[in-house]
């Protein structure tokens, strides 16, 4: 790996554009490690606006890209509202075709997704967009839990500074654990963070919800700690499974049992927080039935122990204890 391509849009959101900027555009030669041929590039060269009051002067179309080994996409909070650049959507299905890497970061998975190249992949954006993502592009297994997801040669991350473990974790494949580690030392930044995007945020009912579906998740939300199959929930909205079904994963992003699946490790790490509940107890009132089931469903979601999540999140002062049972 020795050439890296920026592609800078109208409207770039200059943190993530700077995070491609610190991981791979500074040379760190007098620490011995290697020095990448970084280039900003734009379709047309020229003065590209900001959203933050501010302008940047790039120089280079984009054939430096249709070279370089790494691809970068910087995030476009504009590309929410598809319209891409066909000469940017040209130049990522090449770079994909030719075996380049291609690293999106936080929303310029759009820009991704629109060339059609996450089609049948797994792939993420922050959060808060992941179900846009995922109802624009239905064919893309959007993952809103992780911090970055690879996919062959194909990297797309969850937002802002994720950005920066995704391009760690593309360093550490091509120059090496060690002078990853060194990078990351400079930017003064954790090598490689556990865990994903999830552990750090809590998701309310997304705004969007149909208004005929939000009651039912309410009531679902108040009985986590029940079996609550597909036939129930659709039997409360006076649809049929299969009806319910279709609306509720258009309305949601997700299907009953995985938004209820999410849902329930989302009471857990409240619960983790802030209370001293055992882990059993716990994960009766979250619907998971035993301690075993609830560490598995934490491990694959948030990569975390329960009591590895509890240690780094707990509040200063949690809830007692629950009373002994009495005799």
């Amino acid at each position: 790996m020795h050439t890296v391509a920026c592609i800078a849009q109208e409207g770039l959101a200059p943190f993530e554009f700077g995070v491609a900027c610190e991981a791979f555009g500074l040379d760190r030669s007098a620490q011995g490690l290697p020095v990448f041929d970084f280039r900003v590039v734009t379709p047309v060269p020229g003065r590209i606006g900001t959203d933050f009051g501010f302008s940047l002067l790039v120089d280079e179309d984009l054939a430096f890209a249709d070279v370089a080994d790494v691809v970068v996409v910087a995030a476009t909070p504009r590309a929410f509202w598809g319209g891409q650049d066909p000469r940017v959507r040209d130049v990522v299905r090449r770079a994909v075709a030719r075996g380049a890497w291609v690293l999106s970061v936080c929303s310029g998975a759009f820009t991704l997704a629109d060339a059609g190249v996450l089609d049948g992949r797994r792939a993420t954006t922050h959060w808060m967009h992941a179900d846009r993502l995922a109802t624009m592009y239905p064919t893309i297994e959007v993952d809103p839990d992780v911090l970055y997801v690879q996919e062959g040669r194909i990297i797309t991350s969850a937002g802002t500074a994720a950005g920066i473990d995704a391009s760690l974790h593309l360093l550490r494949q091509e120059i090496g654990a060690e002078a990853a580690n060194e990078i990351a030392r400079r930017m003064v930044v954790p090598p490689q963070r556990d865990g994903g995007q999830a552990q750090f945020i809590a998701r309310p009912l997304p705004e969007h919800a149909g208004a005929s579906l939000a009651p039912v998740a309410d009531w679902a939300l108040d009985r986590l700690d029940q079996e609550l199959g597909v036939e129930e929930l659709a039997a409360r909205a006076h649809m049929s499974p299969r009806t319910f079904a279709r609306r509720f994963k258009r309305d949601f992003g997700a299907t009953p049992a995985a938004w209820l699946a999410r849902q329930r490790v989302l009471h857990a790490q409240r619960l983790l927080e802030q209370t001293d509940f055992s882990l059993e107890r716990i994960a009766a009132d979250s619907g998971f039935g035993s301690a075993a089931v609830l560490r598995q469903n934490f491990a694959r979601v948030l990569g975390l122990t329960p009591t590895a999540y509890r240690d780094r999140f707990r509040c200063a002062e949690p809830a007692p204890r629950e009373a002994a049972p009495a005799a």
